[in-house]
């Protein structure tokens, strides 16, 4: 099933405290989870390919351009 467009949200790793999993640097797909959001977590879909809560901390919010979006998304 298809995610609405207002669903894709991007973070960018900045900080990993040596976890194998997140790169810093590096562009990664967050999934929406309110309760996690409330308890200082955000949900990435991260190395592994699965989707884990990390520390909001290790993350900012990005806005990538509409074709961008695209390549990621369709990257799987």
């Amino acid at each position: 099933m298809r995610r609405k467009q207002a669903d894709r949200r991007f973070v960018l790793c900045v900080k990993n405290d040596d976890c194998d999993d997140l790169e810093k640097r590096k562009v990664y797909r967050m999934i929406p989870d309110e309760k996690a959001e409330k308890d200082g977590y955000v949900r990435v879909i991260d190395e592994s390919g699965e989707d884990y809560l990390y520390p909001a901390s290790y993350f900012v919010r990005v806005q990538l351009p509409q074709g961008a979006e695209q390549a990621i998304v369709a990257a799987g």
